[in-house]
């Protein structure tokens, strides 16, 4: 028999082939057929959900961007400041595809995601001698998408420190941001992380980087904050630390814990990543950003997101998608670095 390798769909390049994020294999994470022939240590997948913005919508098209804009990486590329490539690594790291989200019903498809991480995550290990438990880097989405991520992460690890890079805090009190309508309304993008404490989700030590958006109740809003577990590092405090001491904060706050990343793509200034649903003027840029996930080299990271990627905002180069992606990637390296048991 002829061998077609040449031809496979699975050999892309950049231009060709099945889309799956870096070019990575593509596996059936949901299907229990192949629970024990594909087995892995890191798995990438999409949440295709947006109906709990309170801004422009268009997230749920995000992961297939996101996908899009990776399309240049390989297995066979090293970092020119790092050294490193974390596909070359220890780490059996696949493509899931996306979770069958539906756009109907918000409870409805945040239950779908809770139980699409849970099975995820469930999987045994391809290098269990390494690290027991798959991880997951999740591609939104809405921010709310990182509620399900932090149940899940909850049930293999127990309670985490959070690091969330955004332009808003996202600890708002459902009364505040949802108007008190039902608990449905108070389940949104910018209520998550307060609903994630009152189920006990996240630690004490958790930590903005980046805030930059209005308050909507002056003090009122940062006491809810601190309650919920979180200190701030404001966008225009990189100014004044550099991103050395941005990055010190951040370590200094969540100690030896092990540590969520949710990376809300307005933390970037809209002339970085104009394709959101929020974007707030006055943001760090691609590079800082990077630069300072780099430094995080070291921390347990159980789990990591890039969400609020809207791309019909995006401009004709793609640099929101492309900025993204280089997140993505970075995310997955910080969790090769540093196994978990």
């Amino acid at each position: 028999m002829d061998n077609n390798d040449d031809i496979n769909i699975y050999g892309a390049t950049s231009f060709a082939g099945l889309r799956t994020f870096a070019n990575l294999p593509f596996v059936d994470c949901f299907s229990d057929e192949h629970a024990e022939s594909h087995k892995y240590d890191i798995a990438v997948f999409g949440a295709s959900h947006d109906t709990t913005t309170t801004g422009r919508p268009g997230a749920r098209f995000g992961p297939p961007a996101i996908r899009s804009g990776s399309q240049r990486k390989s297995p066979g590329e090293w970092s020119v400041y790092t050294g490193r490539n974390p596909l070359q690594d220890w780490a059996t790291v696949v493509d899931c595809g996306d979770a069958r989200l539906t756009w109907l019903d918000n409870t409805a498809s945040l239950k779908l995601l809770d139980k699409a991480h849970t099975v995820i995550s469930g999987r045994p290990a391809a290098n269990s001698s390494v690290s027991t438990t798959p991880r997951i880097l999740t591609l939104g989405g809405d921010h709310t998408t990182t509620l399900s991520a932090l149940r899940s992460t909850y049930q293999r690890w127990g309670p985490v420190s959070v690091i969330h890079f955004d332009s808003h805090i996202d600890t708002w009190d459902p009364l505040v941001l949802g108007g008190g309508i039902s608990d449905y309304a108070g389940l949104n993008h910018g209520t998550f992380l307060h609903i994630a404490h009152e189920e006990h989700l996240i630690l004490n030590t958790s930590i903005h980087a980046g805030i930059r958006a209005s308050l909507i109740r002056r003090k009122g809003d940062l006491r809810n904050d601190v309650r919920c577990g979180f200190e701030i590092i404001t966008a225009r405090d990189l100014d004044k630390l550099g991103a050395h001491g941005v990055i010190s904060k951040l370590k200094e706050r969540v100690g030896d814990s092990r540590v969520y990343i949710s990376v809300d793509i307005d933390v970037l200034d809209p002339a970085f990543a104009p394709a959101t649903g929020t974007a707030e003027p006055g943001g760090w840029s691609t590079r800082e950003l990077l630069t300072i996930l780099d430094g995080l080299e070291g921390l347990s990271v159980v789990g990591a997101d890039v969400v609020e990627v809207a791309p019909a905002y995006d401009n004709n180069g793609e640099t929101t998608v492309l900025a993204a992606a280089e997140i993505a990637y970075s995310l997955i390296d910080l969790m090769v670095l540093k196994p978990v048991q």
